[in-house]
């Protein structure tokens, strides 16, 4: 196709969008009928730290900035790969896909200021402008992402070098604040997940397999109306309550962090899973702000979530925070009801622990040097024994132990059940080793429990895993207390159901 008019390529994120790049592109388009044609990638990406404006919310400003600028433009979502040499060449099909235009060097400068990038369009024949990077501008403008984290941090000098389109999307569709609790959000990574080293795809399939046994032991708990699972993961638990004949009328809203398990449940709800009209998915964290309103929810459910607030917050006064805010948006007589790992009774006691040592290698000492590719591997080959040393390197919670000779070692009750209770999860060992399963008892957390407001159900009981300890434990480690007199082992796990009061 030969096109009469000139293009700008200007490929990039977009989330913000500067009073230099007005000037900039109008420098550019300064001749002639020029186009200036966006891609805006990772397009299929928001409320992550690297992504914290959804498409639909760039392409506005894009909009309104090219009106207000005088700028032709056209703007094309270009939706997010794994990373590919051929990133220019995909963008430039995405863009003759979607508009029919077919981008050449002959008719097209590609506006860029990052090197990396630049270079995949000048391999190609594309003549570049460098934008923020150019190096005989007077003095070196801020990069769009630099001026947003301003604006993350507080500081109201964003404003100034922001383009008055950004300004006014930001203020009508409230993104200041969403932005801001999005990037300082302790709990959320560059994409969205709580780390960067989870498989994803192994949660998926323990969340489905697990999603009958979970509805069996709350279905009675749950008050029909507004039901809102939290760490919802792929949506199976709120399949089998979509499923539930006396709640066909009740809202199911689903709320995850992680990105790859919310597109997951967006999925399913396109594809027909759900028969109740009125189910929804958010992608949010809890911590970051208040979802619901007040008294606006009747049941709430959590699975194997809170440990993780405990584990990347500030331990109990984050937790304390997230029972508070449950407590708020639950109506009276309504009901929170969480699973999830606990300690034991006395994580400080100190025991004796025997590991086997014939079960795997056992190395001089740990590494500190793991790579995440070579991790499963690694691990996987160690013994029980020395299992224990790794773990106490990368566990993200330090403890102390001593060797009391080639097997056995005196530590403490919680540590030693956090290691024996983790100790087989090599898929996910560097994301699992930042995370603390014993921080809380249940007596603890039923004080916990009462401070944020709530009244234990009489069905809330503490709960041993027996199939964990006969199959996983056992086998492997024996535990005695420091007379060497055997002992039982401890509570693994919680189930809890607490009611926020009708006079409260």
């Amino acid at each position: 196709m030969i096109n009469s008019e000139r293009f700008v390529l200007f490929p990039g994120r977009h989330h913000l969008l500067t009073r230099f790049q007005a000037e900039y592109l109008n420098r550019l388009a300064a001749t002639g009928r020029t186009t200036i044609v966006w891609a805006v990638t990772s397009a299929n990406h928001d409320n992550t730290r690297r992504n914290p404006v959804p498409y639909h919310r760039r392409e506005a400003a894009i909009e309104r900035f090219s009106l207000l600028s005088g700028l032709r433009s056209l703007v094309v979502p270009i939706f997010d790969a794994a990373p590919t040499d051929t990133f220019a060449e995909v963008t430039l099909k995405s863009i003759a896909v979607a508009t029919g235009i077919e981008l050449t060097p002959a008719d097209t400068v590609v506006a860029c200021s990052t090197p990396e990038v630049a270079k995949l369009y000048e391999r190609l024949g594309f003549p570049i402008a460098l934008v923020e990077a150019e190096p005989l501008l007077p003095v070196t403008p801020e990069r769009p992402f630099d001026v947003l984290l301003r604006l993350a941090a507080g500081d109201v000098s964003w404003r100034e070098l922001a383009h008055p389109a950004t300004i006014d999307v930001f203020e009508r569709y409230r993104l200041v604040d969403a932005v801001r609790t999005v990037v300082n959000d302790p709990l959320v990574g560059d994409e969205g997940g709580l780390t960067a080293t989870r498989d994803y795809r192994t949660y998926v399939e323990a969340f489905a397999d697990a999603a009958e046994r979970k509805w069996a032991a709350v279905r009675r708990h749950v008050r029909p109306g507004r039901i809102v699972d939290i760490g919802c993961g792929a949506g199976s638990l709120l399949e089998l309550a979509d499923r539930e004949p006396g709640l066909h009328e009740s809202d199911l809203i689903g709320v995850e962090v992680a990105r790859h398990l919310y597109q997951e449940c967006l999925h399913k709800k396109a594809q027909g899973v759900f028969r109740n009209a009125n189910v929804y998915f958010y992608q949010r964290n809890v911590l970051g702000g208040a979802i619901f309103t007040d008294r606006s929810v009747d049941t709430t459910l959590t699975f194997a979530l809170t440990h993780e607030i405990w584990s990347y917050g500030r331990q109990r006064e984050s937790l304390l925070q997230f029972a508070r805010r449950i407590f708020d948006h639950t109506a009276p007589g309504g009901v929170w009801i969480n699973s999830d790992v606990c300690g034991p009774d006395d994580r400080g006691q100190k025991v004796l622990l025997r590991l086997a040592t014939d079960d795997g290698d056992n190395p001089a000492g740990p590494r500190r040097d793991l790579d995440p590719e070579e991790v499963r591997g690694y691990v996987s080959g160690l013994s029980t024994r020395a299992r224990l040393d790794q773990f106490a390197v990368d566990f993200a919670f330090p403890f102390d132990f001593e060797a009391v000779d080639d097997q056995t070692v005196r530590i403490e009750l919680g540590p030693a059940m956090d290691f024996l209770t983790r100790k087989d999860y090599v898929d996910n060992w560097l994301s699992e080793t930042k995370e603390q399963f014993c921080g809380l008892s249940f007596a603890e957390w039923g004080e916990l429990l009462a401070e944020a407001g709530f009244v234990l159900d009489p069905a809330s009981t503490p709960i041993r895993n027996d199939w964990i300890i006969d199959n996983r434990i056992a086998p492997v480690a024996s535990l005695t207390d420091e007379r060497a007199q055997p002992l039982d082992w401890p509570t693994t796990h919680l189930f809890v159901v607490a009611r926020r009061p009708h006079n409260s």
